[in-house]
């Protein structure tokens, strides 16, 4: 049965047999059609799943938050001819915070199979570490940009931290972490805890939660590194 294959890539420049289990690779070399957020990082993790691919012979179709639905549908297109479709998103898992849902919601309204693939989820792994409420928790996405929206954002998830024990997770541009953490330790409170996760599966990673208050004593440097924060109310 043709399948729309959901295929996971690395989070940096990590080695793939890291992150990546074998049979993403069987699967991969299969596929003729690739949905893309970025053609030529497609083309080189291809080739790094296997060097003898010949790329000449793939049709990639790019995706991104311009593209629009009806273009999509025509992308799925080889699934009706009995053909399978792999999603490639630029880091992680494709539609996690990504235009690869689009593709997804078409593909399931249309009755096509949907296969994901395993592989890193810089949330999930960043909330594993965390140890924080696993059970119920929330992906916000950016916060907004403007000061006072973002203070009045930022506090609003602080107190659902606590009034619901839900542990919030958010990200920021990686230009703008140090603004963000600024903003973080400025406006919540002393005891509430932050976890901090950078470069998630590179040997750089950087996973560690600790209140506010201990957070100010030494900020760590998370200029444009790959970050995500994480609060937490009374959990542990």
């Amino acid at each position: 049965m043709p399948s729309l294959y959901l295929i996971p890539v690395t989070l940096g420049e990590s080695p793939l047999e890291n992150v990546l289990p074998e049979y993403n690779h069987t699967v991969v070399r299969k596929i003729k059609h690739f949905i893309v957020e970025n053609v030529r990082t497609a083309r080189r993790f291809l080739k790094s799943v296997d060097k003898n691919i010949d790329i000449d012979t793939l049709t990639f179709y790019e995706l991104n938050q311009h593209t629009k639905k009806e273009e999509i549908s025509a992308y799925l297109e080889p699934l009706a001819k009995g053909e399978d479709v792999g999603i490639i998103s630029e880091a992680g898992c494709p539609a996690i915070a990504d235009p690869g849902a689009d593709v997804v919601a078409i593909a399931q309204k249309c009755g096509f199979r949907v296969v994901p693939l395993v592989g890193p989820s810089s949330l999930l792994l960043a909330l594993m570490a965390s140890g924080f409420n696993g059970q119920s928790f929330a992906f916000v996405g950016y916060l907004p940009i403007q000061p006072n929206e973002r203070t009045k954002a930022l506090k609003n998830l602080e107190q659902r931290a606590y009034a619901e024990n839900q542990t919030q997770l958010f990200i920021e541009t990686p230009y703008r972490n140090m603004k963000m953490l600024d903003e973080i330790v400025k406006n919540c409170r002393p005891q509430t805890k932050l976890c901090i996760a950078v470069d998630i599966t590179l040997e750089t990673e950087f996973i560690q939660t600790k209140t506010v208050a201990e957070w100010k004593k030494r900020l760590p440097d998370l200029n444009k590194r790959p970050c995500i924060f994480l609060l937490g109310g009374n959990y542990n």
